[in-house]
């Protein structure tokens, strides 16, 4: 899992900038086997009106949701994913 720690979100585009640039990381260091089966995790500020945005991205495996999450009716875009 990766963040910008800003409460800024990355756009789409940025994030899988990211994840590929990670990804091949891991790849240098422990194979590509290895970086293809690793799922990583998105957790820049992701709320209901850009998870779709961000999680539909192919390079991206998932999102580490912070605030919206405590609420105890999740948004649809947390739900369906």
């Amino acid at each position: 899992m990766w963040a910008i720690g800003t409460g800024k979100t990355a756009t789409p585009e940025i994030a899988v900038d990211a994840h590929k640039i990670i990804r091949a990381e891991v790849a240098k260091l422990l194979g590509v086997e290895m970086a293809a089966a690793m799922r990583i995790l998105y957790g820049g500020s992701v709320k209901p009106d850009n998870a779709t945005a961000l999680i539909g991205q192919e390079e991206i495996d998932g999102a580490l949701v912070g605030e919206p999450a405590s609420s105890p009716t999740p948004s649809p875009p947390f739900v369906k994913y």
